[in-house]
């Protein structure tokens, strides 16, 4: 019996063969498995946090050597960071210690916007500056040092300061508001120069920590004591106060 012929192999299919999807599929796992590039704003609130730690560390440092004796790697230690990154954000330990001095303004001035002192009647919002300027300086001790090292250096550097004087502006005119209401309802009896009462009170509750040590050697007594100071407090307050609502002598 003859065999039968074999069938031929079918033909082979014409035109180019549709690639496998694997390779995409494979480029687009890597792009997602690929990590986002940090976005802008982290990098600023990075360049943000470390000028801040520079600033407070500068703080405390300027506050016990003042500028001539403060050094820049000790700086860099405190802050956790490096001299090279603090020339790069300041440029140079003058810039810096002015910087220092503009912060440490800028803390006093931002905290007194908080007392909101139009809000209250004359003698109340008096009462209130007078104790908040006694607190903070108490609490604040690199500013007393700070503002006393600035001052034996005759205000070198607070001169070179723009926003110094101007931070101070809304002070003073809260100031002269209350002065001004004081003086419509009758409650104050004098004409006062605004910048006179603020030196005034500065005076009652900066002199007792500028020279804590030599006072207390002189009375012989702590001046540092808290009875002490919430006598003094009080004492402040009164004296502005009296003078504030006391007749012209």
């Amino acid at each position: 019996m003859a065999r039968q012929a074999s069938k031929p192999a079918a033909a082979r299919p014409k035109g180019r063969v549709k690639p496998s999807a694997a390779p995409a599929a494979t480029a687009t796992a890597a792009k997602l498995a690929a990590p986002a590039p940090a976005p802008a704003a982290s990098h600023k609130r990075d360049s943000a946090a470390t000028r801040q730690r520079i600033l407070e560390a500068g703080s405390k440092e300027f506050a016990e050597h003042g500028f001539s004796g403060a050094r820049i790697d000790q700086i860099a230690k405190a802050a956790q960071s490096n001299v090279q990154m603090i020339y790069r954000y300041f440029g140079s330990k003058e810039e810096l210690y002015l910087a220092v001095l503009e912060d440490t303004y800028a803390r006093v001035r931002n905290r007194e916007r908080e007392l909101k002192l139009a809000s209250y009647e004359p003698a109340e919002g008096f009462r209130r500056l007078v104790e908040f300027t006694f607190d903070f300086l108490i609490e604040d001790p690199a500013f007393v040092a700070i503002i006393r090292n600035e001052n034996v250096a005759g205000g070198r550097f607070v001169k070179m300061s723009n926003s110094v004087p101007v931070s101070t502006l809304p002070l003073l005119e809260e100031i002269i508001d209350l002065l001004r209401r004081g003086r419509a309802s009758g409650v104050f009896k004098r004409e006062v120069d605004p910048a006179q009462i603020y030196v005034t009170i500065l005076a009652l509750c900066f002199t007792h920590l500028s020279n804590q040590h030599t006072l207390s050697a002189m009375f012989q007594r702590d001046v540092s004591d808290e009875a002490w100071l919430a006598e003094r407090r009080e004492h402040a307050v009164r004296v502005v106060l009296s003078y504030l609502t006391s007749g012209e002598v």
